[in-house]
């Protein structure tokens, strides 16, 4: 595990806060990114769901803006589905 993300988390390996440096909340975003399974359609609901079970500064929305902002995360122009795309090319959203 990335170094800079080790300090970022609890005992039960959630974010306990949001780092200033631009290398930590790529850490961060990416850590999370990987929570989420790809090739899947999520509600809004349910994509705060996930984000809300790895961090513990109860911010889901920063973060789920994060990961949309980033190209982490894709979502519906109305914001009501997401999902992650997959850059091989092989996945069909």
């Amino acid at each position: 595990m990335d170094e800079l993300l080790i300090r970022l988390l609890d005992a039960e390996g959630k974010v306990k806060r949001w780092p200033k440096k631009k290398a930590e909340k790529d850490a961060v975003l990416h850590y999370i990114h990987e929570k989420i399974e790809k090739n899947k359609i999520y509600t809004e609901k349910e994509i705060n769901e996930i984000i809300l079970r790895w961090h513990s500064f109860n911010d889901y929305a920063l973060i789920r803006r994060m990961l949309y902002d980033n190209f982490l995360l894709e979502r519906t122009p109305d914001g009501r589905q997401y999902w992650i795309e997959d850059k091989r090319g092989d996945a069909k959203v």
